[in-house]
């Protein structure tokens, strides 16, 4: 049982230096954009958008609120989607809702278009649709049949 504690604390330390130094990485002016508790994944998407590997789309809701969302290059029409999963929940918990959205209600009620064109295939690739980085996606509700 001592051991357990010894390695839970062990434990704890590791995360809070590794926060500290994410902390000092932030720091960068590279990557002064991120917010204070940042993910190694946000990080990495980051360094990519600064060696190109990586583009910003910018996804516009119904209420004018816009989401810039990292996704790769050669990213699919799901990949955007679950780009944009992962950063409307990383949002969430920064500001301490646990709102649960209902992500299959979600693309069930409304498309994700660009230029007019609906994005329906999600095995497509983004740029096939034309989209370049900082390009605005929107969300566009479907309607009934």
């Amino acid at each position: 049982m001592a051991a357990e504690a010894e390695e839970e604390l062990a434990h704890a330390e590791v995360l809070e230096l590794f926060q500290a130094a994410l902390a000092r990485l932030v720091q960068d002016p590279l990557l002064c954009d991120l917010p204070p508790q940042v993910t190694a994944e946000e990080i990495g998407s980051q360094v990519a958008l600064e060696y190109g590997q990586a583009m910003t789309v910018r996804v516009c809701k119904a209420d004018g609120e816009t989401m810039p969302v990292v996704v790769v290059q050669n990213a699919s029409v799901l990949e955007l989607k679950k780009a944009l999963r992962r950063h409307v929940q990383l949002r969430q918990a920064r500001q301490g809702g646990v709102q649960h959205l209902s992500w299959k209600y979600i693309w069930r009620t409304y498309h994700l278009t660009y230029a007019g064109e609906k994005l329906a295939d999600d095995r497509k690739k983004l740029r096939e649709y034309g989209i370049r980085n900082r390009d605005e996606v929107s969300f566009i509700k479907k309607l009934r049949k």
